[in-house]
């Protein structure tokens, strides 16, 4: 069978869309990945980027998802004696399904409204990119008690807003490669024009996904920290100005 990125009520695309979700929603309640309404709320999302943008689209958000949860579920007994630790066995709730959901469906949207998914293709991996890197960062990072604020290089508490430390930064990059690598494969399979060049395509990904990363925690420090905003609308602005980095710039790395 050939595939082709075409979103919206294509038949095969709302077969695969739906076999996922449901899978999704399965697996997602036997393994605590989320909440009921997190579960829900990813479900709903995940219908939208399928629908909006393409089957191939909302197997990247899913990929993230899991190895989310398996970063999160990382040394686990740990973060809680630390409090650092995301609900009572890592699952997460709707809130922070937006948060790291919202913009890649958002980029799906338009690129159902513009008929463009080649364009939009590496823009929405970016967006997963900065999420997946984010995720990575705090929760293999977390535990590392070499912890600097990102705005002053000094050394802070563990957990703090805006603190990166090396197994962190190295996590990072980490996360947001295993995105790049998931959208190759991807796009490979779908016969995506963006990912003709395959090197230039993870680099430029990875790079801007660790961007963002470092964006997320520039907003930590200095508006999270200061009350101004939650970590929700952190994590939201920081994949949104991947996203248009990505739009703007992207490739970003021309071999």
């Amino acid at each position: 069978m050939e595939f082709e990125m075409v979103g919206g009520f294509d038949q095969t695309n709302l077969l695969i869309s739906f076999s996922f979700i449901l899978s999704l929603m399965i697996i997602s309640r036997l393994r605590h990945i989320l909440n009921e309404e997190g579960t829900l709320a990813a479900a709903a999302l995940g219908l939208g980027v399928a629908i909006a943008g393409h089957w191939s689209w909302l197997l990247i958000l899913l990929s993230f998802l899991g190895t989310g949860f398996a970063a999160t579920r990382w040394r686990y007994d740990e973060k809680i004696e630390k409090g650092l630790h995301e609900g009572a066995e890592g699952e997460r709730g709707w809130t922070n399904v937006v948060a790291n959901g919202g913009v890649p469906l958002i980029v799906s949207i338009i690129a159902a409204v513009t008929g463009d998914w080649e364009t939009m293709f590496p823009v929405f991996t970016v967006a997963v990119a900065v999420a997946a890197s984010d995720t990575f960062a705090s929760e293999f990072g977390g535990l590392d008690e070499r912890v600097y604020m990102i705005t002053t290089l000094k050394k802070c508490e563990q957990g703090m807003n805006g603190g990166f430390s090396p197994t962190g930064q190295l996590a990072a990059m980490t996360g947001a490669l295993l995105i790049a690598v998931v959208g190759i494969g991807l796009g490979t399979l779908v016969g995506a024009e963006s990912v003709a060049a395959p090197i230039e395509f993870i680099l430029s990904i990875t790079l801007i996904g660790f961007i963002g990363c470092q964006i997320d925690s520039l907003f930590g420090a200095t508006l999270e920290n200061r009350g101004l905003i939650g970590k929700g609308t952190v994590n939201a602005l920081a994949i949104g100005s991947g996203a248009l980095i990505a739009a703007c710039l992207h490739p970003i790395i021309p071999l």
